[in-house]
């Protein structure tokens, strides 16, 4: 029962490391990366529909997104989209693709996107400390049960503190991997 309590543990803990991974890949970088138009949604015929079922996106240099419409009658619809998102990003139209060229950070901007992916990863390790809360709420309850020995207990909390431990410091590692390239010019 233990074992499986913390299997379930680690299980829940890496989809909380995958899932602030993913929504680094927002956060922009002095370079290109067509993930920052992820969870762009366009208004599709009044269907909300994301940008990357409606437009094949590149960057095909180091400051330009190129996304190339499948339909080109929403291209209008795609560039509105992007302008609303407000990624800080002004799509050029010449009618068949939209060319969005990325502004440079400035030392400001950078400040911020750090201090975004700060948070972001603060609210990643609440959710580890959510995980860990309720596998040690189900060892207590298998010590109420009388389904374990308090001894049991105390190891298998121990190994939980040393799983959130060793999440925790991936998600470090990630969020200073990021702040590096998010500061780097």
């Amino acid at each position: 029962m233990i074992d499986e309590i913390l299997a379930n543990l680690s299980s829940e803990m890496e989809e909380t490391v995958v899932s602030f991974g993913h929504d680094l890949k927002r956060v922009r970088t002095g370079r290109a990366s067509a993930d920052i138009l992820d969870g762009v949604m366009v208004d599709y015929y009044g269907t909300p529909t994301p940008l990357n079922k409606l437009a094949s996106i590149s960057a095909p240099e180091a400051k330009l997104i190129v996304i190339s419409p499948f339909d080109t009658q929403a291209i209008n619809d795609i560039d509105r989209a992007i302008r609303i998102a407000n990624l800080g990003l002004s799509p050029i139209n010449d009618g068949k693709v939209l060319k969005a060229p990325l502004p440079d950070l400035t030392e400001e901007r950078r400040k911020e996107l750090v201090k975004l992916v700060r948070k972001e990863a603060e609210k990643h390790k609440v959710s580890l400390r959510s995980h860990r809360r309720d596998a040690n709420d189900m060892l207590k309850q298998l010590v109420t049960d009388k389904e374990v020995s308090e001894d049991d207990h105390r190891r298998a909390h121990d190994k939980v503190q040393e799983v959130t431990e060793t999440f925790t410091k991936r998600i470090d590692d990630i969020c200073k991997a990021k702040e590096a390239d998010v500061m780097a010019v």
